[in-house]
């Protein structure tokens, strides 16, 4: 899926991997990926307010361009988690499936192993390889289905 980078490590190998390939390490990406990695599953309204906090005089483009950019370098993925827009993570080495509540709108991360055998079908039926990391099933969370 991605590179390992913890939410924390805005000092790390991503750093270099942005000089490797010609970029420049700017305020803007680094609190981009720092206010992802805070966030968790968040939309790019939701970044730029959070970055907004460090830096007012961040716009949205910059944000959708960081996030571009970032993605592309394997350090944040995006998933759709409904109509709206998508939401943007860390990338991890671990891949998950997403439970989004319809509810209250939390998302919650699950191991593969939840849709191993869908994923194991939808291959042998139609020869299609599933990107799990992108996956994202809706219905009520717990604590939505007890109330």
């Amino acid at each position: 899926m991605g590179r390992s980078v913890p939410a924390g490590d805005v000092g790390g190998e991503w750093k270099a991997e942005l000089r490797r390939r010609g970029y420049r390490l700017t305020p803007q990406r680094q609190l981009v990926l720092e206010a992802v990695g805070e966030l968790g599953h968040a939309t790019p309204e939701e970044i730029v307010t959070a970055v907004r906090r460090t830096a007012s005089g961040v716009n949205i483009s910059t944000v959708y361009r960081t996030l571009e950019l970032l993605e592309e370098l394997g350090l944040v993925q995006h998933t759709h988690l409904g109509h709206g827009a998508s939401t943007y993570s860390v990338s991890t080495d671990d891949d998950h499936v997403h439970l989004v509540c319809r509810d209250c709108g939390r998302v919650e991360e699950a191991p593969p192993s939840v849709v191993g055998p869908l994923v194991a079908t939808v291959a042998e039926a139609y020869g299609f390889t599933v990107d799990v990391g992108h996956f994202a099933v809706f219905g009520r969370c717990r604590a939505c289905s007890q109330a």
